[in-house]
């Protein structure tokens, strides 16, 4: 019962609209409190920002850096609210995310041009994982907002002189406007992409380089399959609905068509 709860809950939150996606999942839980964790670990939703109150600098909130009601910061590595007990990485993955940390800082300035970004990883048995976090709004106006969300969650499993990479990467996207003329317009959704691939490691340095490869490629072709792909499909169907001249124009410019081609045939 409770595996069919959590496909149907699953199927009913790929439905509807991404930008609501922490709502419905309290509206969700509420009702089945007992999916509430696989939920929470298995539903990528917008990300929120909360300011470290250490370093006094923004940090992105997600699942892998939670433990109870309390967020881990990358910055500090200490836990708000303060939590005695809360799950950190060893010395030496703690290590490779500082070092992740710095490096995707500079990503972001050189893509995102603003913006936050946070680098969380964690040890496993054979290896470690990490999820890089990157978001940017659009500074909402009088008529237009918008926002751009990644999530690049990875698994690197160490082999002899090598590491296996694993990249599950999604981008949450809504972007609205309003004019007079046009009226309004509300384009949300999101899009994951995997890629696995073995790549050489010389030292620990090697990880972050080879992390930081993957999630540039990765969201280079999401960018280039949602402006090609999915707003191409969107401006289509938009211009098949909607036109940008007055009806009272669009009917005259066809009777006057009309009127011609009747003179063609007398």
């Amino acid at each position: 019962m409770a595996d069919a709860q959590f496909d149907s809950a699953l199927d009913l939150l790929r439905r509807l609209n991404p930008r609501d996606t922490k709502k419905n999942l309290q509206a969700i839980t509420s009702i089945v409190p007992d999916l509430t964790e696989d939920l929470l670990s298995s539903v990528d939703q917008p990300l929120e920002i909360r300011k470290c109150p250490k370093t006094n600098r923004d940090y992105l909130l997600c699942d892998y850096n939670r433990d109870g009601d309390s967020y881990r910061s990358p910055w500090s590595n200490e836990f708000d609210p303060p939590l005695e007990d809360g799950t950190v990485p060893s010395e030496r993955v703690r290590k490779l995310e500082v070092a992740a940390n710095e490096a995707f800082d500079v990503y972001r300035e050189l893509y995102y041009e603003g913006g936050v970004g946070s680098v969380y990883f964690w040890d496993l048995d054979d290896g470690f994982a990490g999820v890089i976090l990157l978001k940017k709004g659009v500074t909402p106006g009088a008529k237009s907002s918008g926002e751009w969300d990644s999530i690049h969650v990875f698994e690197a499993t160490d082999r002899a002189r090598m590491s296996h990479y694993k990249l599950t990467s999604t981008v949450i996207l809504h972007l609205a406007n309003e004019s007079e003329a046009l009226g309004e317009m509300d384009l949300s959704g999101n899009m994951t992409r995997q890629v696995e691939v073995d790549l050489p490691v010389e030292s620990d340095a090697s990880h972050v380089a080879n992390v930081g490869r993957l999630v540039e490629d990765m969201e280079l072709k999401m960018r280039n399959l949602l402006q090609e792909v999915y707003f191409g499909k969107a401006k289509d169907v938009v211009g098949e609905l909607r036109s940008l001249p007055s009806l009272s124009e669009s009917n005259r410019d066809r009777a006057t068509h009309l009127e011609m081609i009747r003179s063609m045939h007398s």
